[in-house]
Formats: structure tokens, C-alpha cells, sequence
């Protein structure tokens, strides 16, 4: 009887509610998901542009600086226009296949954000410990080939998630509490046994993000090492300057997703709009944030964005 009710439904249609308990509150939490996205999507454009076509800033720390804001770009993209429409028009209606995309689209984006920040914990340590080295060793074709091996990590570790998803028989409810896919809140949805699903997704996150996390450390403690080793106090400064884009980006990148995941696992007393209100922050604040990091303390952009923004208007 249980095969006959598993077999005979399964819903390819599903509903996100956006962020429960708040709905009469939807049309004031959409002014700040809208300024956000815009903020992001201006500012990653226009660091892109910068990046792209001024030769000045065609080193290795701004290429990997520009597929990150590249990196943002697709992941504010793929979360925010739909939060909007179900604020907004309450259009949360979605199709089992787009979601499983929209799920792919969003973690390949996050885990390639992941090892693009620890690349650019690598570039920082090769500049500071090997300075005389550094555009030797970090080669366009280099970089070329690590976007490419970053790409392909977080596809490869991924796709097996979508045959994982699609095996499954949705004959639960399929009213989500959410404003995107994701990949354990669309699995517990299924009728089936989940443990794969679970025990797939826990491995990829510990040899992926957890890993990353833990080699950014390493890098720097290698780096903390070989500043405290020059002489110079103005050489230590300079040296420890140029990190600190790159530290304030580490931390709004992985503190909210680490928050996320553990009042996921242990906040089971927390209200569940908290739960989305922190899974949406985890894809809308670094976004928005980044560009602005990068354009305060790296005075090359800095002079390039008021160069930009500035000269224009004058002439």
C-alpha cells in the first residue's frame, strides 16, 4: 500500500511561500533584497569593466578579484529576482527541473566562490613570501587554468546531486517555506530514504568548503609567519595591508554560512523565517559587500572607480 501512495504522486510542481510567519511583511523586506541587488549588481559590473579593460590592473590579485565579482553576480542573480516575485507578485510557483537547476546554478556558484577565495589566499602568500617571483610563477595561462579547475571542481562534485534528486518521488507537500532550491530542503520533501542525499552533501561540503576553509588558514599562518620574519616595521605594514580586503571578504563570506548551517543543525527552537532570513543573507550580503571592500582599501580600484565615475561628469 505504501509503493501504491509513493508511486502514484509525485509533484513536479512546487510553491515557495517566502519567508513564513512574515508574509504580511513581504513588500518591506523587498525594499532592502532591491537596493542590495542593485548595490551588487552595479558594483560587481563596474568592477568587472575596471578590471577588464585598464592594463594596469591585468595582475594576477585583480584577475582572480574579477572572477569573484563575476562569481557574485550569478549568485545574486540566480536568489534575488525570485525572492522579489513572490514579495512582490507572489509568484512562487516552480517547476521540479528549474529548481534542481536553480539549486545546481547556486551551490556551483558558492563552492566556486569558495575555492576562488582560497586561491586568492594562495596568490597573497606567493606575493608577500615570493615577491621577486610572483607574476613568474602566477602566469595568465596559470590563472587561466586554475578558473577552469575551479569550475570544473564544483560541477563535477555537484552533478552526481541531480540524478541523486531526480530518483526521488515527491509525494509529500509541496508548499516550501522558502524563497529558493535547496538541495536537503527540496530531498525532505520525497518519500524515499534520504540518507544518500544527506551523507553526498555532508562529504562534498567537508572536502570542498571545509577543506578550503582549512587551507586559507594554513596559508595564512604561513604568511602571519613570513610578515613577523621582515625587519621593516613600514615592509610589515604594507605587507599586512594588502591582506586585509582579502581577510574582511573570508569573513562575510564563510561566518554567515557558518551561522546558517549551525542553527540549521542545533537552532531547532529558532523561528523558521530566521532560518530563511539567514540562508538569503548568506547569497545577497557578500555580493553587495565585496565591491565596496575592494573599492575602500585597494587604492589602484579606488583611483580607478573616481577616475571612472568622475572624470565623465566633468566632461
Amino acid at each position: 500500500m505504501t509503493t501504491i501512495n509513493h508511486t502514484a504522486v509525485s509533484h513536479t510542481i512546487f510553491h515557495f511561500l517566502g519567508i513564513p510567519g512574515l508574509e504580511d511583511q513581504h513588500v518591506w523586506i523587498s525594499i532592502p533584497f532591491f537596493v542590495s541587488y542593485v548595490i551588487a549588481l552595479l558594483g560587481n559590473s563596474l568592477l568587472i569593466c575596471i578590471i577588464l579593460t585598464k592594463r594596469s590592473l591585468h595582475e594576477p590579485m585583480y584577475l582572480f578579484l574579477c572572477m569573484l565579482a563575476g562569481a557574485d553576480v550569478v549568485l545574486s542573480t540566480c536568489t534575488v529576482p525570485q525572492a522579489l516575485a513572490i514579495f512582490w507578485f507572489r509568484a512562487g510557483e516552480i517547476s521540479l527541473d528549474r529548481c534542481i537547476t536553480q539549486f545546481f546554478i547556486i551551490h556551483c556558484t558558492f563552492m566556486s566562490e569558495s575555492g576562488i577565495l582560497l586561491v586568492m589566499a594562495f596568490d597573497r602568500y606567493i606575493a608577500i613570501c615570493y615577491p621577486l617571483r610572483y607574476t613568474t610563477i602566477l602566469t595568465r595561462a596559470l590563472i587561466g587554468k586554475i578558473g577552469v579547475t575551479i569550475i570544473l571542481r564544483s560541477f563535477s562534485t555537484l552533478f552526481p546531486i541531480v540524478f541523486l534528486l531526480k530518483r526521488l518521488t515527491f509525494c509529500q507537500n509541496n508548499i516550501v517555506p522558502h524563497t529558493f532550491c535547496e538541495h536537503i530542503g527540496l530531498a525532505k520533501y520525497a518519500c524515499n530514504d534520504i540518507r544518500v542525499n544527506i551523507w553526498y552533501g555532508f562529504s562534498i561540503l567537508i572536502l570542498t568548503v571545509v577543506l578550503d576553509v582549512v587551507l586559507i588558514f594554513v596559508s595564512y599562518v604561513l604568511i602571519l609567519r613570513a610578515v613577523f620574519h621582515i625587519p621593516s616595521r613600514d615592509a610589515r605594514h604594507k605587507a599586512l595591508n594588502t591582506c586585509g580586503s582579502h581577510v574582511c571578504i573570508i569573513v562575510l563570506f564563510y561566518s554567515p554560512a557558518i551561522f546558517t548551517t549551525l542553527t540549521q543543525r542545533f537552532g531547532r527552537h529558532i523561528p523558521p523565517h530566521t532560518h530563511i532570513l539567514l540562508a538569503n543573507i548568506c547569497m545577497l550580503a557578500p555580493p553587495m559587500l565585496n565591491p565596496i571592500i575592494y573599492g575602500i582599501k585597494t587604492k589602484q580600484i579606488r583611483e580607478q572607480v573616481v577616475h571612472v565615475l568622475f572624470t565623465k561628469q566633468k566632461s
